[in-house]
Order: C-alpha cells, then sequence, then structure tokens
C-alpha cells in the first residue's frame, strides 16, 4: 500500500513540474546567446511576413542608442550586446529585445538612398520612434506567440527612471510601459485576462508601481476619451 501511494506522489509531482510555468533561462554563454537570437528573431521575421533583411550579432558593440540593442541602418545587423544575458529570463524577454529592435530595422528600409540616411529619423525624434516601434513590437511578438508582456518586465528590469522627460528625447520609461500596457489592454484584452505573467515578481512591480496611471486607464475607457493620456511620473 505504502508502495502504491508513493508510486502515486510520485506521479502527481511529475505532473505539477511539467504543467507549472517555467521563467528559468538555459543560456548562459555569448555563442547560446548568438544561437537563441538566431531561432527567435527569424520566427518573428518569418511569422509576421517581414518581407525585408535583418540578421542578429550578439557582440559588445561600443556605440549603441540603447544600453543593451541597436540596429545598424547600413548593413541591417540587430546588435545585442551579451552584458543583457543576466537580465533575460525567458524566451519571451529575449523576443521582446528583438521584436523592438526589428521594427527599428524595418525602418533603415525607408526613404532616400535606400534607408541609408533613415537613422537620421532616429535621432532628431528618438522618442516618436522608440514608441512606435514599441507598438510594432508588441504586434510582432503576439503575431510569433510571445507574450507582449515581457516588454513591460524586461523594461523594468533594464530601463533608467530619470526624473523628467519634459526636455529630454525620451520618453520616461514608466510612462513608456503604461503605453505598451493601454495598447495591449485595447488590442489584445485576453492577454491580460489569461495572464501567464500575473506570479512575475517584475511585472507585479510594475503593477504596483502604475496604480495610479492604471486609474486613469479606466477612467479613459470609462468616459470614452480618445486622445492621448499624460501619464504621472
Amino acid at each position: 500500500m505504502k508502495k502504491i501511494l508513493f508510486i502515486i506522489g510520485l506521479v502527481l509531482m511529475m505532473v505539477v513540474s511539467v504543467a507549472k510555468p517555467s521563467y528559468a533561462w538555459d543560456v548562459k554563454t555569448t555563442d547560446e546567446l548568438q544561437t537563441r537570437m538566431n531561432e527567435v528573431g527569424f520566427k518573428i521575421l518569418n511569422t509576421n511576413r517581414i518581407e525585408k533583411r535583418l540578421i542578429f550579432m550578439a557582440i559588445n558593440r561600443v556605440y549603441t542608442r540603447d544600453i543593451w540593442t541597436d540596429v545598424s541602418s547600413v548593413n541591417r545587423i540587430v546588435w545585442v550586446k551579451p552584458t543583457v544575458l543576466p537580465y533575460i529570463d525567458d524566451d519571451n524577454e529575449l523576443a521582446a529585445i528583438l521584436s523592438h529592435s526589428i521594427a527599428h530595422g524595418v525602418d533603415t528600409y525607408e526613404g532616400a538612398l535606400r534607408g541609408y540616411v533613415s537613422i537620421l529619423n532616429y535621432w532628431v525624434a528618438p522618442n516618436k520612434y522608440d514608441l512606435k516601434a514599441d507598438k510594432s513590437a508588441v504586434d510582432f511578438m503576439v503575431n510569433a506567440g510571445y507574450n507582449p508582456l515581457a516588454l513591460i518586465t524586461i523594461l523594468n528590469k533594464i530601463g533608467k527612471q530619470y526624473r523628467f522627460d519634459a526636455f529630454s528625447n525620451h520618453t520616461l520609461v514608466s510612462r513608456r510601459m503604461m503605453l505598451i500596457y493601454e495598447y495591449i489592454y485595447t488590442k489584445y484584452p485576453s492577454i491580460l485576462v489569461e495572464n501567464e505573467y500575473k506570479d512575475n515578481i517584475y511585472y507585479q512591480n510594475f503593477l504596483l508601481t502604475s496604480r495610479k496611471n492604471r486609474m486613469l486607464l479606466l477612467e479613459k475607457v470609462k468616459s470614452g476619451y480618445t486622445r492621448r493620456i499624460n501619464y504621472k511620473y
């Protein structure tokens, strides 16, 4: 009898371990990051039917606009710094980083000289193009089967929180995360209902720090207000 109970208990433990979602990431080295970037990156390109060639490289590039990633407008390379490795917990978060950069990469095909000077658009108005890339990244991730809430969790771990953005070319990360949340809330509400990130500590922290802003979003939805909310600091 004890043997039977032991076997039943062992089987139940195996079922629970399989059913429980895991956020552990098995990528530890630059070579492993490169392999996973290729897998995730090309999956995003193919499932979204992106007819623009881009490649991916894990390398410590010196001149980058962001602290973890960049896109070359000359040879259409998406660069990711291996220093980001300790911050990534799953493929969803890698997909978030790559999707945002892919959106910038697609923009490099637009404009004069086959997009050669397209990088000037980002230098002149980085805020506009970052917010545009965030929305595209959400769409890319959903189409490729990744959870776009990972875009919020990775930003919450990496993005620096400055005091003001009135005199800056970049939106405060707290506001940027809210705009991503609002886009998901509006276009993909089912993701928030069946939320696999509800127990993720970085997502929970976002919910904590964005409580007042999310109340503003609810007021906007109830009132039918259509203009952009000026989310709080």
